[in-house]
């Protein structure tokens, strides 16, 4: 066997297992009587330019009144890791994210930055919400 065919057919490492069979898990919201909010940095993320292929960096910020449910931390993680090799411009990475996660905890108000790293002398930030924001 070469090396070649050898590379092509190991074992996923276990965090690429994870990340491969990720999903936004929720549970009930403890006080659903009452507004408050949940900010949650995720300051690793990364996906693929779709123009250059070029790696994209940046820090998503959201922030959140949640609804009957609540975002599991660890599985935003691994949701959001699963981006990294997808090739997908900085407006859809947003909008897909914030839908996904609408989509899961059904929230009273969310808002999603994605603030890109410089690239080219460009710098990006994408802000994206869903709802109306209650005084807390």
């Amino acid at each position: 066997m070469s090396a070649s065919s050898s590379e092509t057919t190991r074992t996923p490492l276990y965090g690429e297992r994870a990340i491969a069979e990720a999903e936004l898990i929720c549970f009930d919201n403890p006080r659903p009587g009452r507004p408050y909010e949940v900010s949650i940095e995720l300051p690793e993320f990364t996906c693929l330019c779709p123009f250059s292929g070029y790696p994209d960096f940046a820090v998503l910020r959201l922030l959140y009144q949640p609804g009957p449910r609540v975002v599991e931390l660890k599985a935003i993680k691994l949701y959001v890791n699963g981006y990294r090799d997808r090739t997908i411009s900085h407006e859809e990475v947003a909008n897909r994210i914030l839908d996904d996660l609408v989509s899961a905890c059904d929230p009273v108000w969310m808002q999603l930055e994605a603030d890109f790293h410089p690239r080219g002398n460009v710098h990006t930030v994408v802000r994206v919400s869903h709802g109306t924001r209650q005084p807390c």
